[in-house]
């Protein structure tokens, strides 16, 4: 039973284990040890690639790619600083606004995909670049301000657990009732897994499509929601480490580029295991130029599994089995 439960769980297990493994050696060398600190800061920079990178599973779900990620999360992070600062309008409607310009994004690609029959990574490249221009328009230069009260209930902690840890708890519970315990997470992964299975058995193919973009449109919208909420100000210019890193992230935590196979709790590790690499990068004592040749590797090098993982699989169904 144990052998089986390692076997068809391999895809998460090993980043868990990556991740345990380094986290410690990061603890272990932080000046400040495991504190309050340290971990505020780093479930912080997590939770912040945690939307990106749910943003993009959604998609790749769907058999995919979302390069207009990082694009939706630097334009809803730019409206935040427009309509969070408390005097706009309410800080409620603020944060609607904000979500709903995600939605709307990633809702627009989805058409251009299902209907349009572009290819996603056509689509989305081209609607990134729309998003990207409206960033640019909106906020020329970073700035802009946020109601920091919202921002401190978001980004500390309650009592000595940060809020954002919390925050990636309750991403990888509700995510997983999302996708395991209701008909459209099962028609997720039907259409990711065989489009021409999952239209016989009566799932609407291009509406479910257009909801997977939809969705991740949302989470990248939370997205920029949070890099609001941490820096207090917008930023256009944010757009492209989301995007690669967002494809990085869910390699890591053994999401299929091929579709159909994933989960939410495997985004999350990836996602913690990228952002535990960076962190030791910055401690590593590496001249501050190198790094982010370091980074470009590691994003190379998951990426380049994550090919490989397709690739040496002869029979796509049996991605779909583990």
């Amino acid at each position: 039973m144990i052998a089986t439960f390692i076997r068809r769980n391999m895809r998460v297990l090993i980043p868990a284990a990556a991740f345990a493994i380094l986290f410690s050696v990061y603890i272990g060398t932080h000046p400040r040890g495991l504190s309050s600190y340290v971990l505020t800061i780093w479930s912080n920079q997590t939770a912040l690639l945690a939307f990106a990178a749910l943003a993009q599973f959604f998609v790749v779900l769907v058999r995919g790619i979302d390069l207009s990620v990082g694009a939706v999360v630097a334009l809803t992070n730019v409206v935040a600083s427009h309509v969070l600062d408390g005097q706009t309008v309410p800080v409620f409607v603020g944060v609607l606004l904000v979500l709903g310009t995600g939605a709307l994004c990633g809702l627009v690609s989805g058409l251009f995909v299902a209907f349009g029959r572009i290819p996603a990574i056509i689509a989305t490249l081209a609607t990134g670049a729309v998003y990207s221009g409206l960033a640019l328009w909106l906020r020329p230069t970073p700035g802009g301000a946020v109601d920091e009260a919202l921002s401190d209930a978001l980004t500390y902690t309650i009592g000595p657990v940060p809020t954002s840890l919390v925050i990636i708890l309750l991403i990888v519970v509700l995510g997983t009732l999302l996708l395991r315990r209701n008909t459209f997470g099962l028609s997720l992964y039907g259409l990711g897994s065989s489009e021409h299975s999952a239209e016989l058995t009566g799932i609407d193919v291009r509406w479910t499509r257009v909801k997977a973009h939809a969705l991740g449109g949302l989470c990248a919208g939370f997205g920029g929601f949070y890099v609001a909420m941490v820096t207090l100000t917008g930023d256009a210019g944010i757009a492209p480490a989301y995007t690669l890193n967002s494809i990085a992230a869910i390699v890591l935590g053994g999401v299929s580029l091929a579709g159909g196979a994933g989960t939410i709790l495997g985004v999350v590790i990836g996602t913690m295991l990228l952002k535990t690499i960076a962190a030791l990068m910055f401690f590593s004592g590496l001249p501050p130029l190198a790094q982010p040749f370091f980074e470009g590797l590691i994003l190379a090098a998951a990426i380049a599994a994550g090919a490989f993982g397709i690739l040496r699989v002869r029979n796509k169904l049996k991605l779909f089995s583990q």
